[in-house]
């Protein structure tokens, strides 16, 4: 089974609407499984037309710190804890915990042993559906406040495989998260193929050449896509230049058009908008699957 994984460097430069169509266009010949491991902001699904998931189960991927009556003896961990998460009570003469900002790293249970309770906490809920295409899709979202996406992105991915292998599938598709953070790293991590998705701005070539950095550091293969490329030609001269340089293959430039937004209201990949984008997708995965190999 291969992995293929999208990012970008930033938000909005239509990495979301690029993983649909690439998914539905392999889908075709292959049998793939989606995900969306952008769990901080889960909307992959939306793409498909599928509005909420099934086979529902709430993980539990971080730990809170909690005080008890012995946390008394402790004001000392106030001053210790790098998340600003504890304050002192004077009226009750002992430490508070902000459960928003606690991150759970322990060193307040290292200082006050008898007065820390360390406990895991649901922070996610992950799930699938089938799209109406054909494939599942498995997706996670982070709850509100809370931490350790990282985590939950390799739990939805573990679950993702074992419905691959389940399904017989021999793809699956990763829209990762925009940036370069946990949920990147852990997207990544066991990938195959990395379609770096990028348009032509100074700020998302910025976070491009951020993004391919992660990408490098797990020795992971990856060619560039431009979308939106003729809302400013001049510029993607820098890009070309740049993947010249590095010896990166571009493997499309894709023109802005309002069919992708058009696409995103109606809730469907863009080439079931407009079959003239089938072409550009059935390119982008014959390269693909060719860098696979």
């Amino acid at each position: 089974m291969k992995t293929i994984t999208i990012l970008s460097g930033k938000g909005g430069v239509g990495k979301s609407t690029i993983s649909a169509s690439l998914a539905l266009v392999l889908a075709q010949k292959e049998k793939i499984v989606a995900v969306d491991c952008d769990v901080d902001a889960a909307n992959l699904a939306l793409l498909f037309g599928i509005k909420s998931l099934k086979n529902k189960e709430i993980i539990s991927t971080n730990y809170k710190a909690f005080v008890n009556k012995e946390a008394k003896k402790c004001k000392n961990i106030v001053d210790n804890c790098a998340f600003d998460a504890i304050t002192w009570n004077e009226k009750k003469e002992i430490p508070q915990i902000n459960e928003f900002l606690c991150e759970g790293c322990g060193t307040c249970k290292l200082l006050c042993p008898d007065g820390i309770v360390i406990r895991k906490i649901n922070n996610a809920v992950i799930g699938e559906q089938e799209t109406k295409y054909g494939f599942p899709i498995v997706s996670g979202q982070l709850k509100m406040g809370e931490s350790g996406s990282g985590n939950v992105v390799s739990v939805v991915k573990e679950r993702a495989t074992e419905l691959a292998e389940k399904t017989g599938s021999n793809f699956l598709v990763v829209d990762s998260a925009p940036g370069i953070g946990c949920p990147v790293i852990a997207s990544v991590k066991g990938s195959d193929y990395v379609v770096a998705v990028t348009e032509p701005t100074p700020a998302a070539f910025s976070a491009l050449k951020r993004a391919l950095e992660v990408v490098e550091h797990f020795g992971v293969s990856y060619g560039i896509v431009i979308n939106k490329w003729d809302m400013n030609k001049r510029f993607v001269k820098n890009i070309e230049d740049f993947a010249k340089r590095k010896n990166i293959k571009i493997i499309k430039k894709i023109p802005y058009s309002k069919d992708f937004i058009q696409a995103i209201i109606m809730m469907k990949p863009v080439i079931e908008i407009n079959s003239i984008y089938k072409e550009m997708f059935v390119d982008i995965v014959k390269k693909v699957k060719q860098a696979i190999k």
